[in-house]
């Protein structure tokens, strides 16, 4: 894994730059990008963000590459979706999450992008967007929302189609959807309705505390419609044996979710025959009975999230340093600078954005999600 820092269009535009590249001859990137100066007015961070992704896009070991997934947060969704659709519009198509979740630094806008080398993609009239290669089918989809009269129906609805379109690919919910996120509009009001429609639906697909969930994050984030109370962006592969597919639990630390009344896994690793993906759900400051640590002290929270999610990463053979993309929400923006020195102190490598979003139970002050990718060597399984 390599890590680097660049700055970029008259000292505005900061991207972290993560790399792995496998045997397989898959090139892995994510990029994840800030502004720094948040005075500018926004048409001016999104044209400089821009111009730094483009410069990016031409450097040597990241040209071949193609996005597969990317996901812009921003200030004022209502305001600022229409003008980056029309720029993504000049661009290939890629899958798309637009959500706001307002960048702490106090800008109005940030991305990350995740690209691949290597990869035969196809869009389907489903909505699906298809990354291929050596016998996996890698099936992303961005912001998918309906309009339904509340959140457990949207919800309800969003599974629905969903299902439909895996189920075109000769696919299904359970066996193969490794990630879901879930951006809930007023997630103390909403994030109930999500909770009851999930669980609801999982027990038709057969997805139950007796044999698995979906790695999931919960969190509050908006649509620029306001009658869009949930979207959800989803990842699955074809092309797995059940074997390639581990969940991560960490009974030390964490309890099973389904205790506490909701429906996903703590974290699922995928193995290649050249590397190991691990995804990590939404992670706070729990306990393995349930139970918020530390309530009302952001810096506790922190150490104790970070903990859990070492115990998670440790549970698939990973630590920290494989960390190649990190989302962190924050309830009170209040918090940020508290947080942001942590950070700086104990993990100054780690690829992240923090963003304004409140966790699904008000006690917890913070979550973090990651992504994380090792090598291993595995002649069971093709390389990715």
């Amino acid at each position: 894994m390599n890590y680097s820092i660049k700055i970029y269009e008259e000292n505005s535009i900061q991207i972290q730059i993560n790399s792995f590249i496998g045997k397989g001859g898959v090139a892995e990137f994510h990029l994840m990008a800030s502004v720094i100066d948040p005075c500018l007015p926004f048409y001016i961070q999104l044209e400089r963000l821009q111009k730094a992704y483009s410069a990016v896009m031409q450097e040597d070991e990241i040209r071949k590459a193609i996005p597969v997934f990317r996901r812009y947060f921003l200030s004022d969704a209502v305001n600022q979706a229409d003008v980056i659709m029309e720029w993504e519009c000049e661009n290939a198509f890629c899958p798309l999450s637009i959500v706001q979740q307002p960048p702490l630094n106090g800008t109005k806008i940030a991305l990350w992008t995740y690209l691949q080398s290597n990869m035969q993609v196809q869009t389907y009239d489903n909505g699906l967007f298809e990354a291929a290669h050596n016998g996996y089918r890698h099936l992303w989809n961005g912001s998918a929302y309906n309009k339904a009269s509340n959140s457990e129906y949207q919800t309800r609805l969003l599974f629905n189609d969903y299902v439909m379109q895996l189920m075109s690919r000769h696919c299904t919910l359970a066996r193969n959807c490794i990630r879901t996120w879930f951006f809930v509009q007023n997630v103390d009001v909403n994030y109930a309705g999500v909770v009851k429609a999930r669980k609801e639906v999982f027990m038709t697909q057969d997805l139950t505390e007796k044999t698995h969930y979906i790695s999931s994050t919960g969190i509050e984030g908006r649509h620029a419609d306001p009658n869009v109370l949930v979207q959800m962006d989803s990842y699955a592969v074809d092309g797995l044996q059940p074997e390639q597919i581990q969940f991560l639990y960490a009974p030390t630390h964490l309890n099973p979710t389904y205790e506490y009344g909701v429906t996903f896994e703590r974290g699922t690793s995928v193995t290649y025959g050249d590397r190991r993906h691990i995804f990590i759900s939404g992670t706070a400051s729990i306990d393995n009975r349930g139970e918020i640590v530390y309530p009302g002290d952001i810096l506790q929270q922190t150490e104790r999230m970070m903990e859990n999610i070492c115990v998670l990463l440790q549970e698939a053979g990973a630590g920290t340093e494989a960390i190649c993309q990190a989302i962190t929400y924050l309830r009170d923006p209040a918090d940020y600078l508290v947080v942001k020195q942590y950070f700086e102190k104990h993990y100054p490598q780690l690829p992240q954005l923090i963003v304004l979003a409140p966790v699904c139970r008000p006690g917890w002050l913070i979550e973090t999600e990651c992504m994380a990718i090792i090598p291993v060597e595995d002649e069971r399984y093709a390389p990715l």
